[in-house]
């Protein structure tokens, strides 16, 4: 296992649930991917949670806060992306068409946040680390692996992401479907993918992937303890076996088994 002690900007760095019952969310994920849990408290009746991988953060969770949930708003996992001044990139997002929605502000001795919605409407947040870089382990089973950006307008997508963390769009040869990678340098940043009829009414949205070995097993598992599989289990041509799943509260994620290594 590699820790993680720091995240380069422009790097996703933090999967945060807000959900409408923490005490369900944090049952179900932590028997879906044998997490343990530290918990801190935020005032009278309210702790936020961080998820843990043999000690390490993996992802976090707290209740929607009220004024949020009075708007409407369901259940979902929000992500963060490094940088090293919030303050400086709220200003940039903001001259190329994203809109402020919270922040920016401290936590605690913890970091520095915003969260913003990008062009299309899609919403993700911006951190900047003090005490605490963001997760510790990346790019394993039951870690984050992926993040990918579903959108109905890839292109002004692109156009947003490129001016504000520098990422470029490469189109992905081995996909069927409207799929592009976004790249910090030559490291891959996130997944780039056109909205289809089939997906229904869902909004602009960012989605975690989680790592797992057993992608069949894991949808499974996440059903016998409440959730529901949104897209079966499908082969990705060279990468390997995905599938869109959703916590007993609604709030959607991935989980991605890698394929073995071509010898």
């Amino acid at each position: 296992m590699i820790i993680t002690t720091a995240h380069a900007p422009g790097t996703f760095c933090w999967p945060e649930l807000a959900t409408s019952n923490q005490a369900g969310a944090e049952t179900f994920y932590a028997s879906l991917f044998d997490w343990t849990m530290a918990v801190t408290p935020m005032g009278p009746d309210a702790h936020y949670t961080i998820f843990l991988k043999d000690g390490n953060p993996a992802a976090a969770g707290a209740a929607l806060m009220p004024d949020v949930a009075a708007q409407g708003v369901p259940p979902h996992w929000l992500s963060y992306v490094s940088t090293d001044d919030v303050d400086a990139s709220v200003a940039h997002a903001q001259t190329l068409g994203g809109t402020l929605l919270a922040g920016p502000f401290d936590v605690m001795e913890h970091g520095r946040m915003a969260v913003l919605a990008d062009p299309t409407g899609a919403s993700f947040a911006l951190w900047q680390a003090k005490r605490h870089p963001g997760v510790g382990v990346l790019d394993e089973d039951r870690t984050l692996v992926w993040t990918e950006l579903v959108t109905d307008d890839t292109a002004k997508a692109a156009t947003f992401y490129g001016g504000l963390f520098g990422w470029t769009r490469e189109s992905w040869a081995s996909s069927e479907m409207d799929y592009s990678i976004l790249k910090r340098g030559a490291a891959m940043a996130a997944g780039l993918m056109a909205k289809t009829p089939d997906m229904g009414p869902v909004p602009n949205h960012w989605m975690p992937y989680f790592g797992t070995a057993d992608c069949a097993a894991t949808v499974k598992k996440a059903a016998s303890l409440g959730g529901a599989c949104i897209v079966e289990p499908m082969a990705v041509p060279g990468v390997g076996t995905m599938a869109v799943l959703a916590d007993p509260q609604g709030a959607h994620f991935s989980v991605m088994q890698f394929a073995p290594p071509s010898a």
